[in-house]
């Protein structure tokens, strides 16, 4: 080992350990078609071409944000992994593609095995709800750049498709009906403003959950992972006709389920149709958030939205719930241009 590198703050023995205890997590995550493991220069994955005669690679890549502060505040970091596996495979899906492989980025200040274990943890955890195989990925130590204890973590996500299966939302059509799968939470976008919120009012991550959910800490609840609906998507697309999908993250509903309509379409929500979580409407009050604030910023108890026929619109929500989901018709496509309208209160939502 460089005496000369530990001195300027790289231990690569670190490093070596840190890899070593990501191989069992990595194990758990395995496809037939990977055909390397872990430690190599390259990840190697071959394509299901008995499945996929004509594919089409769709790629992803994303990060979890400043949620990361709330798993440095608590020392707790065995879920973030799963939200940036959800974050990317949920994207792909969109367009009707089965994730293969992830790879991950995780960038530290000082390498801490035990802590880099516990992300990549979470990194397995995610790729094995998502049926993905985890093949590869970096752990950078860069001092100077991040504070000790603190990391950033990104990841990146390769799905495949049929060309003639692609979901691209040209089919979309009047009166189309909208369903919403039901999110877990705030899942990874808004904690900035989150964040701003609590400390502006100087309120402890320690303190009970003010939803009251389960006897959680404030800071578990910020800290419930991102929802996977890529297996539940992907099911629903090959029993049903479905004409888009949308993921809900950063930009919330208001921005999201735009872009699936081209410009070409207005959907019309139905506020009271969904149960929307309580900690939203903590948020709402304590910041004195507006409603265009809201819903351009969180995903407000809907992570993931599949525009449908009328015709399949109740067989859709009925074999998404059977398949773990709580999905509800929460609005409609009618002509016009590209936009959400928000038609009833939220606060009337369902319980």
């Amino acid at each position: 080992m460089s005496e000369a590198y530990r001195e300027a703050g790289v231990d690569i023995s670190a490093g070596d350990e840190a890899a070593r205890r990501y191989q069992a997590h990595a194990a758990r995550t395995w496809r037939s078609e990977a055909l390397t493991a872990l430690g190599g220069f390259g990840g190697a994955f071959a394509l299901p071409l008995d499945r996929y005669p004509n594919p089409v690679l769709v790629s992803g890549t994303d990060g979890v944000g400043t949620k990361l502060k709330i798993a440095f505040a608590l020392g707790r970091h065995d879920t973030v992994g799963i939200d940036c596996v959800a974050m990317c495979v949920n994207d792909i899906a969109v367009m009707g593609a089965e994730p293969l492989f992830f790879l991950d980025y995780l960038a530290m200040g000082t390498v801490d095995p035990a802590v880099a274990e516990q992300v990549v943890r979470g990194v397995a955890d995610g790729c094995a709800q998502a049926g993905c195989a985890l093949i590869g990925g970096e752990t950078a130590e860069m001092p100077g750049i991040y504070q000790d204890g603190e990391y950033d973590l990104a990841g990146f996500a390769v799905g495949v498709v049929n060309r003639d299966r692609i979901i691209d939302s040209s089919a979309i059509a009047d009166d189309d009906v909208v369903i919403g799968l039901a999110s877990s939470g705030l899942h990874s976008n808004g904690f900035s403003l989150v964040r701003k919120l609590i400390g502006n009012a100087g309120i402890a991550l320690d303190t009970p959950a003010p939803t009251g959910t389960n006897g959680l800490t404030l800071g578990e609840e910020l800290l419930t992972p991102t929802r996977i609906y890529s297996p539940t998507a992907l099911a629903l697309c090959r029993e049903f006709p479905v004409h888009g999908m949308a993921h809900i993250t950063g930009g919330g509903l208001t921005d999201n389920i735009p872009r699936i309509l081209h410009g070409r379409w207005v959907v019309e929500l139905e506020l009271a149709s969904w149960r929307v979580p309580p900690i939203f409407s903590w948020l709402a009050r304590r910041g004195d958030l507006s409603d265009d604030d809201l819903f351009r910023t969180f995903n407000m108890g809907v992570g993931f939205v599949l525009v449908v026929p009328a015709e399949a619109a109740d067989g859709v929500v009925a074999r998404a719930n059977e398949l773990g989901e709580r999905a509800a018709r929460i609005g409609v496509v009618r002509s016009g241009e590209g936009q959400v309208l928000r038609r009833g209160s939220w606060r009337d939502s369902r319980p």
